[in-house]
């Protein structure tokens, strides 16, 4: 039997399932319509609150892949060089 909203809702990271009527499927990068990316805004959000979603790094790859700016600026906080963002993120 499928979910309701309501359920799908009182998952970890799904709170907002549902809540954004006007947002194409493609520019979520969570299940259930949440973690909106339609905006860089919302990309940085989504980054932001990645860890409350089952699979983080699902959501940070989607939102790298549509924002490449995003990531580039996380390697420059972060003070790594491409090699090492690499083993970084792989830890």
């Amino acid at each position: 039997m499928a979910e309701n909203i309501s359920e799908i809702r009182k998952k970890p990271g799904e709170s907002n399932a549902g809540k954004y009527e006007g947002v194409a499927n493609k520019n979520f990068a969570g299940p259930d319509k949440t973690f909106p990316i339609n905006t860089m805004a919302r990309g940085r959000n989504a980054l932001a609150r990645a860890h409350f979603a089952k699979n983080p790094e699902a959501i940070k790859e989607k939102v790298y892949n549509k924002y490449p700016t995003l990531k580039e600026h996380h390697k420059e906080r972060t003070g790594l060089d491409a090699k090492k963002y690499d083993a970084y993120k792989s830890r």
